[in-house]
């Protein structure tokens, strides 16, 4: 699988307390002519239909495992759009995981392997959030990325070459 990195979230983030991800990736404006807009740039539609024709895929995978010493924290992770690009201007959810324990989330747990995302009206910007519930992590980290390409972890006997080998 390629990794985008314009079409990255989160690589390697922190996650302690609430978070955003590191990287909210902006849709842009969609449609009008180009000088139309008020800034010299295109006009722009409010929301932008981005789960329809070829699907995208989300992934979402713990890279080195969240803990907390002296309590149970447990985490939810939503995908947000929003017309601000801190996902605080009233975020609409797509998708959502909830409540996930601390002893599940280790290195290597798949929180979202290749999830398509849903279809549906998309604000400019789009991210991650993270809640922490209960009490915050003190250490872990988290990557999450949009792919076009959905998760294969399909193994083959060994002996086969390529090609290219």
């Amino acid at each position: 699988m390629l990794i985008d990195k314009f079409n990255t979230f989160s690589w390697n983030q922190a996650i302690t307390a609430d978070a955003i991800s590191t990287n909210v990736i902006d849709l842009l404006p969609v449609s009008g002519a180009i000088g139309a807009g008020a800034t010299g740039g295109p006009s722009a539609n409010t929301v932008r239909d981005i789960g329809s024709g070829e699907p995208l895929y989300l992934h979402i995978l713990v890279t080195a495992a969240l803990t907390d010493a002296d309590g149970s924290p447990t985490l939810t992770v939503t995908l947000e759009s929003d017309s601000a690009v801190g996902l605080d201007s009233s975020a609409t959810t797509h998708w959502t995981v909830s409540t996930i324990a601390e002893a599940t989330l280790v290195a290597g747990y798949w929180i979202a392997k290749g999830i398509p995302i849903p279809p549906g009206s998309y604000e400019r910007y789009l991210g991650i959030r993270y809640t922490t519930n209960s009490a915050d992590f003190d250490g872990g980290t988290v990557s999450a990325w949009l792919s076009n390409n959905r998760y294969d972890d399909r193994t083959y006997e060994g002996g086969w070459t390529t090609g290219i080998n």
